[in-house]
């Protein structure tokens, strides 16, 4: 029919999050949140010495083999069971689910082609066979999918999202074993920018949470940047991922590469933008309201990187940031108070506001209630 289940789930790290829409205005009719414990490790790439990081505006958390560890058979469970939990919450009749996956279980990137076939069937592998050199795994054997930005005489400006059939499988089993079908999966901030209007304002999305932090640039509708950093969850065989930076896969001038934005940083001494003024330190992590932690120095140069490549781009700085993920506005604020941007006063807002929310979610973003920064994913899933 075109739209997406009017059921969406999404797995974080720290949780599991379900909402219900009646219809594509995405106005929340329910939520519900289930809490996930140290002991289960959602599926993801994992990071370490097994691959190198490919290039492109996309995810550098993904840089090795694929990993699917839940945390043995009991974490699995636990995992069945948070999705299972929350999901029945918001359910009324429909078993068919919308499937927010992180961004560190997929690969994203944009790319640019001469030329694309205007049919699906014969653009999805032209689409692969640029994936090859890009990816950490097969590229033949994965599941992927493209959208086109925008075209223009001579070029075709192409998204595409890459996830390994392991991954997607270990995702799809544990909706199915949990008594739901999986109709439709996005990565985390994908989804959430489903929700935006596309507006010619040119917008900066941070989706911020324990175990990763992307930083999105869109305008009109159209990404111009999607970055990911893996802030490391110290996962038995596993480590962080050495080098967060990802070079642009399509030819764009030096200067406003995020390579060559991040050497500038590095050669400042601190986490500056392009004017060299360093960064004060700021806390080593931040409690956000479940407990966990998330590294907010790492956050900050994750934005200070994006907000550089923001104004290189678009030769302005960035009115407001928004804010999603479990981290949320308020304590995302905090953080780049600490930190220098050269954006100055640094507007911090929720992607989802109380608009966004019917009667049945009325207590989402109150004491007690489902913070907003964690349904940014599932309110944009739903909107389409």
């Amino acid at each position: 029919m075109g739209t997406r289940p009017r059921l969406a789930c999404e797995v974080r790290a720290e949780g599991v999050v379900a909402a219900r829409a009646e219809d594509a205005s995405a106005v929340l009719s329910a939520v519900a949140r289930v809490p996930l414990g140290d002991d289960v490790a959602v599926p993801h790439l994992r990071t370490g010495d097994a691959g190198a990081v490919a290039s492109g505006i996309g995810n550098s958390a993904a840089n090795g083999v694929v990993g699917g560890a839940t945390g043995g058979s009991a974490g699995r469970a636990k995992l069945v069971a948070a999705v299972r939990s929350a999901l029945e919450q918001v359910c009324l009749r429909t078993r068919e689910v919308t499937v927010v996956v992180p961004d560190a279980a997929v690969r994203v990137l944009l790319l640019d082609f001469d030329e694309l076939p205007a049919k699906p069937v014969e653009a999805l592998p032209v689409v692969r066979f640029r994936l090859k050199k890009l990816l950490p795994f097969d590229a033949d054997d994965a599941a992927v999918s493209y959208q086109v930005m925008a075209t223009s005489r001579g070029m075709v400006q192409v998204i595409a999202v890459a996830m390994p059939r392991e991954v997607l499988a270990d995702y799809e089993s544990v909706v199915r074993e949990a008594g739901f079908e999986p109709g439709a999966v996005l990565p985390s901030t994908l989804a959430a920018l489903a929700g935006l209007s596309e507006g010619e304002i040119p917008m900066l999305v941070v989706n911020a949470g324990r175990d990763g932090v992307t930083t999105a640039i869109v305008k009109g509708g159209v990404l111009l940047l999607h970055r990911t950093v893996d802030l490391g969850a110290d996962l038995p065989g596993e480590s962080r991922s050495a080098d967060p930076i990802a070079e642009p896969a399509r030819d764009v001038p030096a200067e406003t590469s995020i390579a060559a934005i991040a050497a500038r940083l590095a050669a400042a001494g601190g986490h500056a933008p392009v004017d060299g003024a360093k960064v004060p330190t700021v806390a080593a992590e931040t409690v956000i309201d479940d407990g966990t932690a998330t590294p907010t120095g790492e956050v900050a140069q994750a934005v200070s990187v994006a907000a550089a490549y923001f104004e290189d781009t678009l030769e302005t700085v960035p009115a407001v940031v928004l804010a999603a993920g479990t981290l949320g506005a308020e304590a995302l604020m905090g953080v780049l108070d600490g930190a220098y941007l050269g954006m100055g006063t640094v507007a911090v807002q929720e992607m989802v506001d109380r608009q966004m929310l019917g009667p049945g979610a009325a207590s989402a973003g109150m004491a007690g209630g489902v913070p907003l920064g964690w349904l940014a994913g599932v309110r944009g899933a739903l909107a389409n």
